[in-house]
């Protein structure tokens, strides 16, 4: 499976911006953008436009085509079926958290709409703020038992329960059973 472009676009500005010994706070100041945003963009939770990007490509004295070959194709036709073995789930962190495990099945785009499918587990006793995320979101619980807070509002589910919301609003869940809760989580961003 070859890797979506969106995907190591964002590894490679985290990758590039750690080579050069740049804080995100640096590049968000050279590129004109927040500190907040450039996290989101290298933590997957949103989609740069053109411009935004160039601009942080441009920031971090990268030739634009040097980035840009660097990348994999994603070849010519779009698959019709595609096959993910469990070996070929990649682990990746997000925002400072604790206990928080995200492995990556699936990153790919559908009628324009980028889309990442991620299995999340959450430790017993896991943490981390609120967060934000330029997406809709759906989280389907295969085990273990969850709160989620979205805004002021708190759901508890189960495992077999799911939720979808605008995950813009302030969010997060925590896990408040004895075992790890495990969720199939389908993140459908928004193009800015």
């Amino acid at each position: 499976m070859q890797k979506d472009v969106i995907l190591q676009i964002s590894n490679k500005i985290k990758e590039k911006r750690k080579e050069r010994n740049i804080t995100i706070q640096e590049l968000a100041d050279k590129a004109g953008v927040t500190k907040g945003f450039i996290s989101q963009i290298e933590n997957n939770r949103t989609v740069p436009s053109l411009t935004v990007l160039l601009s942080i490509i441009r920031s971090l004295n990268i030739d634009l085509n040097a980035f840009f070959d660097e990348l994999q194709g994603t070849g010519g036709e779009e698959e019709k079926t595609v096959v993910v073995k469990r070996a070929q789930y990649q682990d990746f962190q997000k925002e400072n958290a604790r206990g928080f495990l995200y492995q990556r099945i699936l990153s790919t785009h559908v009628q324009d709409r980028h889309i990442d499918i991620v299995l999340l587990r959450l430790q017993k006793n896991s943490r981390r703020a609120m967060v934000r995320t330029d997406a809709f979101e759906y989280k389907y619980v295969i085990s273990g038992d969850v709160e989620y807070t979205i805004g002021e509002t708190k759901h508890i589910l189960g495992p077999g329960d799911s939720i979808y919301f605008d995950a813009r609003e302030l969010h997060n869940p925590r896990n408040i059973g004895e075992e790890d809760a495990v969720m199939l989580v389908i993140y459908f961003f928004i193009d800015k």
